[in-house]
């Protein structure tokens, strides 16, 4: 036997059902196969949308083996770190970025949203996931003899923490994180407080966000040894995905659209998304309209970032998709030059300028989400960005230089929605 024959197995469960098991072999190729039971139970909870038993072809697609070979397939590769998170995490590990299988073994315990992927023996291994020859050559996943790790997607440092009495700690193995902390960039200055000052206009203009706050450095504990810059304070997100202590499963639309983060600003478009939420989803048109309302706020915050994983279901039932609260809003215009362009095509272009009422008409048509509907809630929009964020913006605490070139920005947008 080589060591190209060696394979591992991590059983996939999912609010304590098994989804299936993942092997992976020493060649990089990796093979997700669904359980029987759990393809057959109609009332499973949700693994991804294109498994629910509502979306087109679940069945067929169940049916096969997933197999891949270098990367995990997407509905997986996803729930991994990018960046130099994910460097970290490699480094610790001491294996190399590429080696999905194994990172995803090692962060199993505490992936983003409930999937929980655990390393099991060659005699727990049942006899359809693996034929003779491979079965000569299982061994248990060496990565879970490891601390346990969290997993959080993304390409900027953050780190999960439990918060208790004003202090943060990075959350220990089998303790639930119920914070996300997004440290100060040694890129982008100030970046915690553009997100804080991004998320608080969102939010005053109608978008549904989680608990948000600033956090003074000295207040995080037990950070690992990484280079940071000398600011004060980092960004923290409440986490929608854990509640009280229990598992909320997510997911994105890199995962739901079966796309890898490489192509998530450039494989998809924002009508997809709308005619997914508007079709899939619970309260299919609440989630169209408040989907407008925050691709408008998009267009006004001057965020070129709000790509395929910048935007997640999460199933509060187990079973059915609803939006989840927005996450990941910055004026990136700031750092960017002269941005001016969406992450994803918008109706007929990405160009924020130019968009205006009737872009997002032709927008909601070829997402088939009646304009009637629509139209109100861009008008809504404006109606508060215009009353609220100017006065707003002067109490926030977005860096000066930020402020003015996101009040120049405001300007030069199309008259429909110009503050």
């Amino acid at each position: 036997m080589t060591n190209a024959d060696t394979v591992s197995v991590l059983k996939l469960t999912l609010h304590r059902a098994t989804v299936g098991y993942l092997a992976g072999y020493q060649d990089g190729r990796t093979i997700l196969t669904f359980a029987p039971e759990f393809a057959s139970n109609a009332a499973r909870p949700t693994f991804s949308l294109i498994t629910h038993p509502n979306f087109p072809k679940a069945a067929e697609i169940m049916a096969k083996p997933w197999v891949k070979r270098q990367k995990l397939h997407p509905a997986l590769s996803n729930l991994l770190p990018e960046g130099a998170l994910r460097d970290y995490l490699a480094q610790a590990l001491k294996t190399h970025t590429d080696n999905e299988f194994e990172l995803f073994a090692y962060l199993g315990q505490d992936l983003p949203g409930a999937l929980i992927a655990t390393a099991i023996t060659p005699d727990d291994i049942p006899e359809y996931v693996l034929d003779d020859t491979a079965k000569a050559g299982a061994i248990k996943s060496p990565a879970q003899e490891e601390q346990k790790r969290f997993s959080l997607a993304g390409v900027q440092m953050k780190f999960s923490m439990r918060e208790k009495d004003g202090r943060y700690q990075i959350a220990e193995s089998g303790a639930l994180g119920d914070w996300i902390i997004k440290t100060p960039s040694t890129t982008h200055k100030h970046l915690p407080l553009n997100e804080f000052t991004a998320m608080r206009l969102a939010e005053l203009a109608g978008v549904t966000i989680p608990d948000i706050r600033l956090v003074e450095m000295d207040k995080l504990e037990r950070l690992p040894a990484i280079n940071l810059p000398n600011e004060h304070a980092a960004f923290a997100i409440r986490r929608f995905d854990r509640q009280e202590g229990r598992r909320i499963h997510m997911e994105d639309f890199a995962q739901i659209l079966v796309k890898y983060p490489r192509d998530k600003y450039d494989s998809a478009n924002y009508q997809q998304i709308g005619k997914i939420l508007f079709s899939y989803t619970e309260d299919g048109l609440g989630n169209a309209q408040q989907f407008a309302r925050r691709l408008l706020v998009n267009i006004l915050l001057a965020n070129g970032d709000a790509h395929l994983k910048n935007w997640s279901v999460i199933y509060p039932d187990t079973v059915t998709p609803t939006l989840s609260p927005a996450y990941d809003i910055v004026t990136t215009r700031v750092y960017m030059g002269d941005e001016r362009e969406f992450a994803l095509n918008l109706g007929k272009e990405k160009n924020w300028y130019n968009a205006s009422m009737e872009q997002f008409e032709y927008w909601a048509g070829k997402a088939g989400i009646p304009w009637r509907a629509i139209k109100p809630q861009l008008l809504d929009t404006m109606d508060k960005a215009r009353r609220l964020w100017p006065d707003a913006l002067k109490d926030l605490p977005m860096d000066d230089e930020h402020k003015t070139g996101l009040a120049e920005h405001w300007q030069n947008l199309h008259t429909d929605f110009r503050i």
